[in-house]
């Protein structure tokens, strides 16, 4: 089969590897549409493990079932969960399902871009979700990022009428930005640097979008009735955009960090006047469990989240190098879809 081979991220080669056999419990999945994500290109921490076949973004087709699958049958639509926890340790017990080691060491092989990629058991157990007939393969490609970004709404404890600032309007950003309009938040205010998300902000729902090269806190008051965000989402890594949140959440207000900075960054904090003083809760999310998935998969079914209107591109497997480059340079990309069956 063909596959995207991943040595850095401007050098993916086109090459040949085995079709995975299948085993008992598993599944073959043809894939029809893989996603770039945003962590694909975190560059400083994959390359160690490079060669490897990334992409975890996926919707495809049973192609084989293992021995002792009865809830599939060849030809089912479905998308699934790359990593899956155990639900029996102390994290997933006390609902931190992804911060569970098993979680962080279970994935499907070799990666979804690629023209077949194997669920082990565990995988199928706990981790893959059947599409209905209104959703198609490109929205099911979906399901992985919208639960990460609704585990993060869920456990930030977005309430209906807060007022919510996203910094940062690639995918990840649009995606809040839709999601929280559809849970009832007040006033939506998106920054960015690029104008061509930030006009994607608003078409996603934003009331209000401000060039982070021009954004204050005195702006942000300024159209949200004297007050700060309740919310505030940043979808970059970027250290400016981390300090522009950290000055712009409200008193009793939360900070969701919803992305990875480069190695080693770290950030100071007033601690007296940000967090003793103003009760904010400063919080961070990684990946959904189960139910967020489901829970995705329905809004997305319900088009409460309008996630097609969020691709820009569809790519062969043989261009997934070029996917690579526009996701990297967000000029005027926002999803980059790979179909590695064309």
């Amino acid at each position: 089969m063909r596959v995207a081979m991943y040595y850095n991220n401007k050098d993916i080669r086109l090459e040949e590897m085995p079709v995975p056999e299948i085993g008992p419990g598993e599944l073959l999945i043809k894939i029809i549409a893989s996603g770039i994500c945003g962590s694909d290109l975190m560059e400083w921490y994959r390359i160690h493990k490079a060669p490897l076949v990334l992409g975890h973004e996926i919707a495809g087709m049973v192609e084989k079932i293992g021995d002792g699958v009865t809830q599939y049958r060849k030809g089912d639509r479905v998308s699934a969960s790359h990593h899956v926890p155990c639900n029996n340790c102390h994290y997933c017990l006390n609902g931190h399902h992804t911060v569970c080691d098993m979680l962080r060491k279970t994935k499907f092989y070799p990666g979804g871009f690629a023209e077949y990629v194997l669920l082990p058991a565990i995988n199928v157990d706990r981790g893959v979700y059947t599409l209905p007939d209104e959703v198609s393969y490109e929205d099911g490609s979906f399901v992985e990022p919208l639960a990460c970004v609704f585990r993060g709404q869920r456990l930030a404890g977005l309430k209906p009428g807060s007022s919510v600032l996203v910094i940062g309007s690639g995918i990840s950003g649009l995606l809040h930005i839709q999601l929280a309009q559809a849970l009832g938040a007040g006033r939506i205010v998106a920054t960015d640097i690029n104008e061509f998300r930030l006009d994607a902000a608003k078409r996603a729902g934003a009331n209000y979008t401000i060039n982070a090269l021009d954004y204050s806190t005195e702006l942000l008051r300024d159209i949200n009735d004297g007050r700060l965000a309740d919310l505030v989402i940043i979808c970059t890594g970027a250290a400016t955009a981390i300090n522009q949140g950290l000055e712009s959440v409200e008193r009793g207000g939360t900070i969701l960090f919803f992305a990875a900075t480069d190695k080693g960054v770290t950030i100071p904090i007033s601690f007296n006047d940000l967090l003793f003083r103003n009760e904010v809760t400063l919080m961070s999310s990684y990946a959904g469990n189960r139910a967020d998935h489901m829970t995705a998969l329905d809004l997305i079914r319900s088009k409460r989240v309008r996630v097609k209107e969020l691709i820009t591109h569809r790519l062969d497997l043989e261009e997934t190098e070029l996917g690579f480059k526009l996701v990297a340079e967000g000029k005027n990309s926002i999803k980059v879809i790979i179909e590695p069956q064309k």
